[in-house]
């Protein structure tokens, strides 16, 4: 069995202050997995990867209300639905982007890259999941 970690040490090992673990649990973003005799809160190793998750989707600019979503909704489309169709978006984008002219050029080609940077975001999270129903 796996050793439970206090909110600090699972803290320390994310990188961020006890109060953002708190927050994140208080958002049902993270969860504790027992507690302890004096009833503080234990949580799994697995934690410390779900917040580095969090963090680098806030990074990417997904609001903590989307992820909590995302995590929580069991009817969501799977990954590889999600991803098939963001393709399609940025094939549009590209093709959009390849026959429009000046400053439309531009900005079209600033969006296909960001959504180019978001499904490599995507991917790079998906190969860290564990497979679904584990």
């Amino acid at each position: 069995m796996e050793k439970l970690l206090r909110i600090g040490e699972v803290a320390t090992k994310a990188g961020v202050s006890p109060r953002t673990v708190d927050f994140y649990t208080s958002l049902g973003l993270i969860e504790p997995a027992g507690r302890t005799a004096g009833n503080f809160r234990l949580y799994s190793p697995a934690t410390v990867d779900r917040i580095a998750l969090i963090r680098q989707l806030e990074a990417q600019g997904v609001s903590l209300d989307e992820i909590a979503k995302a995590f929580g909704d069991k009817a969501a489309p799977s990954l590889s639905t999600q991803l098939g169709k963001l393709n399609e978006d940025l094939a549009a984008l590209q093709e959009a982007a390849a026959t429009s002219s000046g400053d439309a050029h531009g900005l079209l080609a600033a969006i296909t890259a960001r959504a180019h940077n978001l499904i490599t975001t995507a991917l790079d999270i998906a190969a860290t999941l564990p497979p679904p129903g584990t």
